[in-house]
């Protein structure tokens, strides 16, 4: 039965190389697959198309954030500069794109896609890798997705370096209205909630907020005035017929916090109502993936040690965002020990976390799907080839690592 699954991987992977969308699976993975109750939700960037606001302030190619990416360059020896996706440099949102990364990551235990959503100038931002990608794909019912509401600050230079140089002035501020905030709510609720793919816990749809700083400074810089919007949203889903809102507070990244910190944290997470804590990435930065891992292990206990809601883990696949960045070098780089290997173990470290804690589901998030930019990616590319999906499928579908 091992050969006969080995044989049928490579069968898959030469059906995928070849451009087919077709999905092959043993019956034996199909039954592991079925049975298996973790809820494995990738990141995705919606950076890679050509958005009209995008092409007007960031990329005039067309091609999005690939403008960018291209031109990565090596900064020490070995540097993995520019990145190389496998399947070339494709677009987020051409739903055939998106119909073959369902299948891949069905197949290899990636079951939920996170969007990272925007909204700058009075509208949507980015949205189109949702609307025409993902929701147009054919097979889009094999996979659950949700939202995080990016609503973060973005500096001229941030995303076009190339185009802005030194501008560090705020390109578009994160900061709404009520105004359009009933709007964003009215159209998350109508356009996304709805979906009957659309991820939930307990009936009620996951709607995951990135900056909490944002959110509270649209809101008076208060607590209570944001908890009060929350509830607003909160009141508005059941009008739609949902039992209720669970909304996720995505703590990003960052470290350990100081005991001041800790008890400021857990307070606003308690005073605005939050019903999980989610990460974007995992947090405690090093050069050296192992460490890293470490780190990250240390900021989830202490959260989890802190907060009565639960707390998801998070696994990284790397960090390399140089192609951002002129001035960053080896330092600002995980480089040692920054394999598929490496992160296969903490992300049994991560499902052993979720067995733990029965009492909440068992949700694992993993930066990220296509975060090229950044260098961390599950995507398949001519470095690891599908080593990373590899390594989920082994960890999330086989259980080779649930002896550690």
């Amino acid at each position: 039965m091992k050969n006969q699954i080995i044989r049928l991987s490579i069968l898959v992977v030469l059906v995928i190389l070849s451009g087919c969308s077709s999905s092959v699976q043993s019956p034996d993975q199909a039954d592991k697959q079925s049975k298996s109750n973790y809820y494995v939700a990738a990141y995705i960037w919606p950076s890679c198309h050509d958005d009209p606001l995008g092409r007007e302030k960031l990329w005039p190619d067309g091609t999005g954030e690939w403008e960018v990416i291209k031109k990565g360059d090596p900064r020490f020896d070995g540097h993995y500069q520019p990145r190389q996706p496998l399947w070339g440099y494709e677009l987020d949102n051409d739903p055939k794109v998106v119909e073959r990364w369902i299948d891949v990551a069905t197949d290899h235990g990636v079951n939920v896609f996170v969007y990272d959503w925007y909204w700058y100038e009075g509208g949507p931002y980015l949205e189109s890798a949702l609307n025409d990608g993902f929701l147009k794909a054919r097979n889009n019912e094999k996979m659950q997705f949700y939202i995080m509401w990016a609503n973060h600050d973005v500096k001229y230079n941030y995303w076009n370096v190339h185009r802005y140089k030194d501008n560090t002035d705020i390109l578009w501020n994160a900061k709404v209205d009520w105004e359009n905030y009933k709007i964003i709510v009215d159209r998350v609720i109508n356009q996304y909630f709805k979906q009957p793919n659309y991820f939930k816990i307990n009936g009620e749809p996951v709607f995951s907020i990135f900056s909490i700083g944002k959110l509270m400074e649209s809101f008076d810089n208060s607590a209570e005035e944001a908890r009060k919007a929350l509830d607003y949203f909160r009141d508005e889903v059941k009008k739609a017929g949902f039992p209720g809102l669970h909304i996720q507070w995505n703590q990003g990244g960052g470290s350990v916090m100081s005991e001041e910190a800790a008890a400021s944290f857990a307070d606003n997470v308690k005073t605005m109502g939050f019903n999980s804590v989610a990460m974007y990435n995992m947090g405690g930065l090093n050069e050296d993936y192992l460490v890293y891992g470490a780190n990250s292990i240390s900021i989830r206990e202490q959260m989890d040690a802190i907060l009565d809601v639960p707390v998801f883990p998070c696994v990284s696949i790397g960090w390399d965002d140089t192609p951002r960045f002129p001035a960053k070098g080896m330092k600002d780089v995980v480089h040692y020990h920054n394999t598929p290997r490496s992160f296969a173990s903490l992300l049994a470290k991560a499902k052993k976390y979720a067995d733990s804690h029965p009492e909440q589901p068992k949700l694992i998030t993993i930066n990220a799907w296509n975060e090229w930019v950044e260098g961390s990616y599950l995507l398949p590319d001519m470095l690891n080839g599908f080593g990373y999906l590899e390594a989920v499928k082994e960890v999330i579908i086989d259980g080779k690592y649930d002896r550690y």
